[in-house]
């Protein structure tokens, strides 16, 4: 449960850190992702967490 706690700390870390760096570009991306149909969003998302998920996989297993 620890490990979740500090990978969700991390994760707000990195965010935090970009939109402290490049307030600029976060705002024209999320207008780009405004303008994304809603099925480009879930397959990237759910891209993006099974790449997550084996990334996890290869360095916990």
């Amino acid at each position: 449960m620890s490990d979740l706690v500090v990978a969700i700390g991390l994760v707000f870390i990195i965010e935090g850190l970009a939109y402290a760096a490049f307030p600029g570009a976060i705002r024209r991306m999320l207008r780009m992702v405004e303008a994304t149909p809603d099925s480009s969003l879930r397959v990237t998302g759910l891209l993006a967490a099974v790449t997550g998920l084996a990334i996890v996989w290869l360095v916990r297993g």
